[in-house]
């Protein structure tokens, strides 16, 4: 497996924050780039929802009214 470019990034901490951060061994490239990953995939999902939203409404509105396709079919 090929690992990802790195590229160097100035970012602004709480410096008590990363003061501490640092007494406990954490790396804070690492544990910022965590964040940042989780704060994409947030991200990307409340983009997902917005773009696709009416559709999701538009298809349990149609299940309401007219029931699971091939629902027929089920064994339970």
């Amino acid at each position: 497996m090929r690992a990802a470019a790195r590229k160097p990034t100035n970012v602004t901490l709480d410096a008590a924050l990363v003061e501490e951060a640092r007494t406990h061994g954490v790396n804070v490239s690492r544990a910022a780039e965590e964040g940042l990953r989780e704060a994409v995939r947030r991200a990307r999902w409340d983009a997902w929802r917005r773009e696709n939203g009416e559709a999701m409404r538009a298809w349990n509105e149609w299940v309401e009214k007219n029931g699971l396709p091939l629902a027929v079919y089920r064994q339970f």
